[in-house]
């Protein structure tokens, strides 16, 4: 694991990169990469790199080149099956001065060019200079489980990086707000497209390669998931055992590392699925790492317990105050270079501490919540949208109307109220209103009062979903569920990626996510829905091929997500962090947000109304704006956010 930067300039500026600029946008990201630093300057081209030294500790130094010095790298993450390539490659002529699967990408390019992409199966974001052809390819993981983010100034000159700070080091940008993203960013609490935040930046999508030449770009896809159907059927078991033979092979491709590696264990089925996997493939213990709130309602602690006796794994905890959440919170936003899009965040950054204490590695769950189903939200969209198509408009409108009032004047902290408002007898029964905006962070109508005038003014496009509904027009999913688990793995799994990804980087720790190798992915993605979600049980393809593993108490458990009680604390001990962070005349004169509305969304939070994700998104674009357009860094209001949680 390591982090990647660079520039290219057009010959038609005739600069020679500045080794300075490089290492400035190298040394930046320092975090990543803590083991080791190189950088590679050629005419036009400058390439830097950091190293988290993870396999060939001694022979992985980059930037690396092939033989003959014509093409050069710039590499982050794993390629899992690069042992497989090597022998092939050398049999083809090529000849290796090290172990590290950097060079495997290096010689695969050499015979098959930009299109090595697709030979690979792993993470990566890489960056390849070709001397001959005087082009630069960048290139990004299939699922997009590594980063990387670019800018084109208008004279051509191409800058690029793992982290979006780096851009800043370089120069390549004076950080400016996008209002064009605000619409998308409001809804969904990150942007869902190649946009981000900072005007004139982009994020290269997954699955896409960007191939450069003097000044000219060109982003193109290489690989799309497709939701396709075999034709020939099979029964239950055959799919249960060809599922659990590629998801133990991905986690044996996962374990690959010549340093030592763990698990997060929260004590949720896709966690608990790996330990107990991992297990048959090991001797030694395997070291588990888990975190939680005091809190009751916060506190997995017992479940993760629980499968770390039934594998007798090294089991590590830690236990996160309200006060660290707090005091940690602007220096991960730093780390994030865009507001933390979930509270979840902060204790996966304290448990990405706890684990480096022991090992390098790590192995977590992401991914199979979208890949399998595992969200309520996926079962309550389908059932509504097939009770309201059934239903819906046998229902006079006089009835839905006297039920909407009734519903309405339930009380406002009433769950009952708040799933019979999302439900069909509310809302008109369509993709678009059952599951994106019911689910929204800020609804499009919300956010009618969200924004100011100045700010609508500013924004061109201010539709929220129209990303979501390009890539739904995209794919060839065809049952509502499969049409939600498509945009999600190209939009929302987008977002948990990258807090994986920077804030177990900001511990100097590499995570992996094994549901998400691809050939696994692509088996998942053909599979019957009925696999996925049967009834009321999601996950059931997996809940079945670990049931002759795992504690019974873990795979019935209900899904329980990472609860942070952020909602609880606003209106306790940390409600001065709203005075100060979301309705102080600091934070509302910046003029985005209409003041009247956000003081009132306080207001109703204060008696009882659970708005708690939308202050959160406030809360953490102060302090992001703070510390990107206003320059202070995040120890200058550490301090600030502590004397307030003294207060």
């Amino acid at each position: 694991m390591c982090a990647i930067c660079g520039v290219a300039y057009p010959e038609t500026l005739k600069g020679r990169v500045d080794r300075s600029l490089v290492v400035a946008m190298r040394d930046v990201l320092r975090h990543r990469g803590p083991d080791d630093a190189g950088a590679w300057i050629g005419p036009t081209v400058g390439l830097g790199h950091r190293r988290l030294s993870i396999v060939d500790l001694g022979g992985g130094h980059q930037p690396m080149s092939n033989e003959d010095g014509t093409v050069w790298i710039a590499f982050n993450g794993e390629i899992y099956n690069h042992r497989e390539w090597r022998p092939r490659l050398e049999a083809l002529g090529h000849s290796y001065r090290s172990q590290s699967d950097t060079e495997t990408i290096v010689h695969l390019y050499d015979e098959w060019g930009p299109e090595c992409v697709s030979k690979l199966r792993g993470m990566f974001a890489f960056a390849v200079w070709d001397v001959v052809r005087k082009e630069l390819l960048l290139a990004r993981d299939r699922l997009g489980i590594k980063p990387l983010y670019y800018t084109i100034r208008d004279d051509g000159t191409l800058y690029f990086a793992s982290e979006i700070k780096s851009l800043i080091a370089g120069q390549a940008i004076t950080p400016k707000l996008n209002y064009d993203a605000l619409s998308d960013y409001a809804a969904n609490g990150y942007t869902s497209g190649d946009d981000t935040l900072y005007e004139g930046v982009k994020r290269l999508p997954a699955g896409h390669t960007l191939r450069w030449r003097d000044g000219e770009a060109r982003v193109e896809p290489y690989w799309d998931l497709s939701f396709a159907k075999s034709q020939m059927p099979l029964k239950d078991k055959q799919h249960v055992d060809r599922f659990k033979e590629l998801f133990g092979e991905s986690i044996r491709l996962h374990m690959m590392s010549d340093v030592p590696l763990g698990v997060f264990l929260s004590g949720g089925l896709d966690s608990s699925a790996i330990t107990a996997v991992m297990s048959t493939m090991v001797r030694e213990p395997i070291k588990t790492f888990s975190v939680a709130f005091a809190d009751r309602d916060a506190n997995e602690l017992n479940y993760a317990r629980t499968v770390s006796q039934a594998f007798r794994t090294d089991h590590h905890e830690i236990v996160v105050t309200p006060e660290q959440f707090f005091e940690r919170l602007p220096q991960l936003v730093y780390h994030e270079d865009e507001p933390l899009a979930y509270s979840s965040s902060v204790p996966l950054h304290f448990v990405s501490e706890l684990a480096s204490q022991h090992v390098k590695v790590v192995l977590t769950g992401e991914g199979s919540d979208e890949l399998l189903a595992g969200y309520n939200k996926y079962r309550f969209t389908v059932q509504n949208l097939m009770l309201g198509r059934s239903y819906g408009s046998a229902i006079p409108a006089f009835v839905q109307t006297w039920v909407k009032e009734r519903v309405h004047k339930l009380n406002t902290r009433s769950s009952l109220r708040r799933n019979l408002q999302r439900s069909f007898v509310c809302v008109p029964a369509q993709l678009r209103e059952i599951y994106f905006d019911n689910f929204a962070v800020f609804p499009q109508a919300m956010q009618r009062r969200l924004f100011s005038a100045a700010t609508r003014e500013q924004m061109v496009v201010d539709d929220p979903y129209r990303d979501t509904f390009r890539h739904l027009s995209e794919s060839d999913a065809e049952s509502v569920l499969d049409q939600m688990l498509a945009v999600d793995l190209k939009t929302y799994l987008q977002e948990l990626l990258m807090k994986q990804d920077q804030m177990s980087m900001a511990a100097s720790l590499e995570s992996r996510v094994p549901f998400l190798d691809h050939k696994l992915v692509e088996h998942v993605a053909g599979l019957p829905v009925e696999m996925k979600l049967r009834g009321w049980t999601t996950k059931y393809v997996l809940r079945r091929g670990m049931a002759d593993l795992l504690p019974g108490s873990i795979l019935k458990r209900s899904k329980m997500g990472f609860p942070v009680p952020v909602g609880s604390w606003f209106r306790g001990p940390f409600r001065q962090v709203l005075d100060e962070y979301v309705v102080s005349q600091r934070a509302l004169q910046r003029g985005i947000f209409n003041d009247q509305y956000v003081r009132e969304l306080v207001a109703r939070h204060d008696a009882g109304e659970n708005h708690t994700q939308r202050l959160w998104m406030l809360l953490n674009v102060e302090i992001w704006q703070r510390c990107f357009f206003d320059g202070e860094g995040p120890a200058s209001y550490e301090t600030p956010i502590q004397a307030l949680a003294a207060n």
